[in-house]
């Protein structure tokens, strides 16, 4: 019995490749799904070579459905060129991690000692803490800059060794021009790394856009049930893969089989969820935006909002987060006006309280609906309105969902 993979004809749609990448070769009796393998040892003899299984930590076929349907999705096929360059893209690998942070560590280790790092003043907290910890243990220069601001970007490159971009930008919602600052980066020699979980493969492909890599919490759209935690880096280069690989290996940042199952189950219903999810998004927005009790709302659907543009041009939709900032009752002023005091983050942290549907939590992407104040993390950026909300629009029904938000706003 054969056990190469079956390999989907080219050309199809996202939404087709997440649904029939990675699955086993089709034979007579075979199987449809992966099965789940738990070895933590291969049968080997003679010397190890690369290409054979040997030790679970090195390779694991546990991996390989996942990491197959993941590199195809952001790969995209024959797609790419453009603005990397033009000509025919190389394959695009996946390597899947225990955790979005032990993907993130092995994307910042490519930064050498005494190195920089150029990096989005709003990104991904726990990702900012360890910046700031490489920074103090190895000497690592951080260029903090606004994501949105292309000029800034490209000023900040000189000398850098590592591009971090998060587009749209978490909490804040900014969005980066990536075709512009990925190929400022690739002509100044910067490896370029794209957080793009916010957006998924299916909302952009950063690989297209000229990006080295790309980076995943798979904990979130990708898995989409908020019962995993696992991460994933992307990449057209060969080299370059190898050595996210080795960091893997030798750092023991591997993923379990049951999760990577779960993982891929999850994926196969990304377009279905994804699609919900940002419909809903794009019409919470639009009413939010309206709300008496509502003072600012963030969301690339907005004709109004900063990041629509560049997000309308560059992006398949305008993803499922928002940010919202509730409106001080009459009586506040000054800093509370602004969102900074006590009593703002008192309004926020009552509408939080009052719901009865949204899911008070910190993750997103899952098919429940979730909100919380980011600022109630010590460690999220001080430039982070103490009173913004973070919305993850899930698959339940809009009209509930506006009723029980509508409803916490006004309480």
């Amino acid at each position: 019995m054969s056990t190469a993979p079956h390999t989907p004809a080219a050309g199809l749609s996202p939404a087709t490749v997440v649904v029939s990448a990675g699955r086993p070769a089709r034979e007579q009796g075979g199987h449809i799904n992966p099965s789940v393998p738990l070895n933590s040892t291969y049968v080997s003899r003679g010397v190890v070579t690369q290409d054979e299984l040997s030790y679970a930590r090195g390779d694991n076929d546990a991996w390989h459905p996942f990491e197959e349907a993941l590199g195809a999705l952001e790969g995209g096929g024959e797609a790419g060129g453009g603005e990397a360059g033009g000509g025919a893209a190389a394959p695009a690998t996946a390597i899947l991690f225990s955790s979005g942070m032990a993907a993130i560590a092995a994307a910042f280790s490519l930064v050498p000692d005494g190195g920089t790092l150029v990096l989005p003043r709003h990104a991904y907290q726990a990702g900012m803490v360890l910046a700031r910890q490489i920074s103090e243990r190895h000497g690592v220069t951080l260029r903090y800059v606004d994501i949105a601001d292309t000029d800034a970007v490209v000023g900040a490159l000189d000398g850098a060794d590592l591009l971090l971009v998060e587009s749209p930008t978490n909490p804040m919602l900014e969005v980066a021009d990536l075709p512009a600052v990925l190929g400022a980066a690739r002509a100044a020699g910067v490896r370029s790394v794209v957080d793009n979980t916010f957006a998924t493969p299916l909302g952009q492909r950063p690989l297209e856009h000229g990006a080295d890599v790309v980076l995943h919490s798979v904990t979130k759209y990708l898995a989409g049930h908020s019962d995993v935690v696992l991460g994933a880096l992307v990449t057209r280069d060969a080299a370059l893969a190898a050595t996210l690989r080795e960091h893997r290996t030798l750092h023991g940042a591997i993923a379990g089989p049951f999760e990577t199952w779960l993982a891929l189950r999850g994926l196969r219903t990304l377009a279905l969820r994804f699609e919900r999810a940002q419909a809903s998004a794009a019409e919470l927005a639009r009413r939010l935006a309206e709300h008496p009790e509502v003072a600012e709302v963030r969301h690339p659907s907005l004709p109004g909002d900063p990041g629509h543009e560049r997000a309308k041009a560059q992006m398949n939709g305008f993803g499922a987060i928002i940010g919202i900032r509730p409106r001080l009752r009459p009586g506040a002023g000054g800093a509370e006006a602004a969102g900074t005091g006590p009593a703002a983050v008192e309004r926020a942290d009552a509408v939080v309280d009052a719901v009865r549907l949204w899911l008070p939590a910190t993750s997103l992407g899952g098919v429940e609906s979730m909100l919380e104040r980011r600022r109630r993390w010590g460690t999220e950026a001080h430039t982070v309105p103490e009173d913004l909300l973070r919305l993850s629009v899930g698959i339940e029904d809009v009209e509930d969902l506006w009723a029980d938000l509508d409803a916490a706003l006004r309480a």
